[in-house]
Parts: C-alpha cells; sequence; structure tokens
C-alpha cells in the first residue's frame, strides 16, 4: 500500500472508528468557548479527505505553534498569577473586616478555579521533568483533600479517604497533589447537587493504585475513548484541561491512568465513575519521617509548630496532657514540645508519664511563666530544653527543634559496676569539697576531688559532681568538662547563686540537676545527689 493508500486508509479509520460512523471531532464536546487549535482541525481534515501534502503542512505547523504557544502560554501565566493573587489577598482582608461572607466566599472559590487552570496550563505547557524522591503517597493524597475541603463549592461533596502510610513511591509529592486534587475537582464538578466522592489508596499486587470514584452521573460512553484528550469535557463548568494534566503527570512517574470498572471497589451502590492510576513496581524502604508531638491548648500555638515543621517532620497535635498520652501509647514519637500550664494534667506531670512510657521519650517544655522551680523540676525529669513565650525569633525556636531532633538519644549506660562508689568532683574550694564528700559518704559513696582540668581516665564513676564556679573550667565549660567525665553516668551541677540562667544552661548540657551549694546540711545535700545519681521519680 502506498502513502497516498495509508492516508485514506487512516481517514476510513480514524481512533478506530469504522466508515460511517459518527466521527470524534462530531461526537466530542469541548470545554465551553474552547475551540480546537487550529493547525489540529487542519491536519484531522487533511487525514480525513487522504491529503497526504496538506496532512505534512498541517503536521509542520501544529509543531511550530506548538513550540510558539507554550513560550507564549508560560509568559502570560506568569503575569496573570499576579493580579490573581492581589484579588485573593484582598478579598481575604475584606472577609476579615466584617464583609459579607457569602460573596466573598464565592469569590474566594472562583479565584481558586483560575488558580487550578493556570496550573493546569503551566503543567501541560512545561517541558521539563520535575524533580522526584522517594515519597509516601498518603501525603500528598491527604493534602489534595484538605485542599479540596477549603473549596466552598466542596461542601455539598461527602468525601471519603482511605490513605494508609507505609505505601510508597518515587515521584514528587506537589504534582501527586495536583493529580489527586484535578480528579477530585472533576468528580465534584461532574455532580449538580449534593454528591458522594471516595479516594482509596492500595497495593495491587507489587503496585500502588490510587482509585478516584463519584457516584455522579458518568461518563457518557462516546466520550470515553478521548477522556484524556485537552480541551474534552463531559461537565458543563470544566475547561477540559484536568484529566489531561493527570496524564501528563501519570506520565511522568511512569504510571498508567484509566477508567476502571465501577465494581472494582466493591461498594454498593457501586460508583458510576472509578478512575485508577497505577504505579510501578516499588519495594524500595521508605525513610520515615521524624514525629513531633506539640501539646498546647492554643491552637494558634499548635498551627505555628505545624506550619513551621510540618514539611520537616510529622507533626501530631494534642491539646492536652490525657490526649497526648493516648497518641504516646499508640506509638512513641522523637521529640515532645508541651506547654507547662495546661487544663487537666501540667506538661511536667506529662513529661514524667512520657518517661515512664518511652524511657528515652525527650520533651521540650514551654512556658510563659518561668520560675526557677519549675527549670529544677524540669531538670529532674530528663526535659531536654526549656522554651520561654511569647517567642523572639520562631527561627531561633525552628533551629532549636531541628538540632534536637537532629541529635540521637543517648542510649541509658549499662548499669554502673556494684562495687564501684567513686563519684568525681570538680570543685576548687577546699570547704565546699569537703562538704560535699561528708554529703556523699552519708550514702556510702566516695568522692573523688579534682581541682584541675587535668583529668586521669578511670572506669566510669557512679556520677559527677561539678561546681558552676569551678575557676579552671567555670560555667558552660565546667558543664562540658561535667559530662564528659561522666561517660554517661549522671552528673550534677552545684551554683553558688543559683539563677534561671544557671538552671537553664544545666537543662540543656543534660545535666540530672542543679543545686545550690549552701544546703541546709549535709544530710540535705546527700539526699539530693543520691536521688539525681540513682534517676528516682521524684
Amino acid at each position: 500500500m502506498n502513502a497516498q493508500a495509508s492516508i485514506r486508509a487512516a481517514g476510513a479509520w480514524v481512533n478506530g472508528f469504522p466508515p460511517g460512523a459518527l466521527r470524534p471531532s462530531a461526537c466530542l464536546r469541548h470545554a465551553p468557548g474552547m475551540e480546537m487549535p487550529v493547525p489540529l482541525a487542519q491536519l484531522l481534515q487533511a487525514v480525513e479527505a487522504g491529503d497526504l501534502t496538506a496532512a505534512r503542512s498541517a503536521a509542520a505547523a501544529l509543531q511550530r505553534a506548538g513550540a510558539q504557544s507554550s513560550q507564549l502560554a508560560a509568559e502570560v501565566l506568569h503575569e496573570l498569577r499576579q493580579p490573581l493573587l492581589g484579588v485573593k489577598a484582598y478579598a481575604q482582608l475584606l472577609a476579615e473586616d466584617g464583609a459579607a461572607p457569602g460573596p466573598l466566599r464565592l469569590l474566594l472559590s472562583q479565584v481558586e478555579r483560575m488558580e487550578q487552570i493556570v496550573s493546569d496550563f503551566i503543567r501541560l505547557s512545561s517541558e521539563r521533568p520535575a524533580s522526584q524522591q522517594r515519597l509516601s503517597l498518603a501525603a500528598p493524597i491527604w493534602a489534595a483533600a484538605k485542599h479540596f475541603s477549603l473549596n466552598p463549592d466542596s461542601s455539598r461533596i461527602s468525601l471519603e479517604v482511605e490513605a494508609p502510610e507505609g505505601i510508597t513511591i518515587q515521584g514528587n509529592a506537589r504534582l501527586i497533589e495536583q493529580l489527586t486534587l484535578n480528579l477530585l475537582n472533576n468528580a465534584r464538578d461532574a455532580m449538580a447537587g449534593r454528591g458522594r466522592v471516595k479516594v482509596v489508596l492500595t497495593m495491587e499486587g507489587p503496585s500502588p493504585a490510587l482509585y478516584v470514584a463519584d457516584w455522579g452521573p458518568g461518563i457518557p460512553r462516546e466520550l470515553r475513548a478521548r477522556i484524556f484528550e485537552p480541551y474534552v469535557t463531559a461537565n458543563k463548568r470544566g475547561t477540559g484541561l484536568g484529566l489531561s494534566v493527570c496524564q501528563r503527570i501519570a506520565r511522568e512517574h511512569h504510571a498508567r491512568i484509566e477508567l476502571a470498572p465501577p465494581a472494582v471497589l466493591n461498594d454498593v451502590p457501586p460508583p458510576a465513575t472509578v478512575f485508577r492510576v497505577l504505579f510501578p513496581a516499588t519495594d524500595a524502604p521508605l525513610t520515615q519521617k521524624q514525629r513531633l508531638l506539640v501539646v498546647d491548648d492554643e491552637i494558634i500555638i499548635r498551627m505555628v509548630f505545624r506550619d513551621l515543621m510540618g514539611k520537616e517532620c510529622e507533626v501530631i497535635e494534642a491539646a492536652s496532657a490525657e490526649e497526648a498520652l493516648e497518641l504516646l501509647h499508640q506509638s512513641p514519637v522523637d521529640l515532645i514540645v508541651t506547654d507547662k500550664n495546661l487544663p487537666g494534667m501540667s506538661g511536667l506531670e506529662l513529661a514524667q508519664q512520657a518517661r515512664r512510657l518511652h524511657e528515652d521519650s525527650r520533651v521540650i517544655l514551654m512556658t510563659g511563666y518561668p520560675s526557677l522551680v519549675t527549670t529544677q523540676q524540669a531538670l529532674e525529669l530528663g526535659v531536654v530544653d526549656y522554651l520561654l513565650k511569647p517567642f523572639d525569633d520562631i527561627r531561633e525556636v525552628r533551629s532549636l527543634l531541628r538540632a534536637t531532633l537532629s541529635h540521637k538519644p543517648v542510649p541509658t549506660p549499662l548499669a554502673a559496676n556494684p562495687e564501684m562508689r567513686r563519684v568525681d568532683v570538680l570543685e576548687d574550694n577546699p570547704a565546699t569539697a569537703a562538704q560535699i564528700a561528708s554529703a556523699l559518704a552519708l550514702v556510702g559513696l566516695e568522692a573523688r576531688v579534682l581541682n584541675t582540668t587535668e583529668l586521669t581516665a578511670l572506669e566510669p564513676p557512679v556520677g559527677v559532681v561539678v561546681s558552676w564556679d569551678f575557676a579552671p573550667a567555670y560555667g558552660r565549660k565546667g558543664l562540658e568538662l561535667g559530662k564528659a567525665l561522666a561517660q554517661g553516668a549522671p552528673f550534677v551541677v552545684l551554683a553558688e547563686h543559683l539563677t534561671m540562667e544557671t538552671a537553664l544552661e544545666s537543662l540543656r548540657a543534660g545535666a540530672a540537676a542543679c543545686l545550690p551549694k549552701l544546703m541546709s546540711d549535709a544530710t540535705a545535700l546527700s539526699r539530693e545527689l543520691n536521688r539525681a545519681f540513682k534517676r528516682e521519680a521524684p
């Protein structure tokens, strides 16, 4: 068959339509106001007519137009985003000033719709693949569901999401969120009134599969074959771009998007439309995000931490210590940030209970009413840091959280030699050193007094007592020296003038306690030292 005959044959059977059948150009309804691009229409006409020369010419024109329109689209869309941002911002400000909420909600929903259209055009015109990394599919799916629910038009839709953790792919979270959101919007727009949409993430053998189903009118049979083509839509409100973008994103992830049989989800009654996105098989392990538990009865504080750390770790929220303990009973977390003054159980009590549940629990305490007593209590409970509210610089808070999360918990040291009685004492004042030695002797411990930084390495002691006023290594340097000398054993700080600064520095260094040198008597000091070294519950 020659080339001319091949074109005629193609004209007879276009996209699987037999001679005499209603052609796609006749039966497909394009989005309102959207006309098929002229070069594409000319190409289809040339193919149907069997004109090889005209088909080649139209194909070349289509290629040139595609390159030019991509550049033009990128420039226009970039400029369009700026006024959209202004309209959205001032609408939100008007809402704060008490303007009528109904019209403003409608305005914001239309702006968000325009933003979605802009995003769809940008994705279709982009030739650069997005960066990809190992990720859990659940996170972008839940993010899309949240974004979908914020649209006022979605209030008429009952949305169900089943997206378990642990199903992973190599992909781009932002694009997976856009794909899911487009499928959700497509399902919502297909229904005129109230309706139901269901999202299911599951495994089909070794392959992750995402289903989005709706109980709307369904897709007309004559549209099913080309539903993923640009400008083709069964919805009066649609642009015909959403599903095209979904297909583009799926291809970037080496996935396949298709219409699935309604019975695939086993719902009764079955859905009218089910889209399935089947991702490539994967068996590589996922690096789990660290988990941060924020406990505060003020929702704004919890929101600040969520926005501050949500991209770096999994932020879990609780409004009370009791709620936090329920979460900790289910699974441990990497760090707890809790307010001290909570309704019911206090933050200090939560820290104590958390350590009983999980011995290596790390807690940062927040309070707007700092006191020396509270700081000492936090020390005894093993709290790792102390945040004062209101925060002077939120960036410093983030740096602290990052540093604490990146620092692995120190494993509980092995039990000391039962015959060991030695406690190393860093004190250059002979009278104070003698007082400490007497207090230790009352509980059967022996003091090795050190008045210099030139130390001899020995077997780990029962504990270390370091003076904040130790002249050879004053303040922080003394804390570092005492911690190193302890070799994992508890160390206690004694200060002649006990202040908040001294107590906080001791807490941050990991001390077991910070005590005043001038105790009432040797018995009182021995009792406090013995409690710190044995780590008895306060």
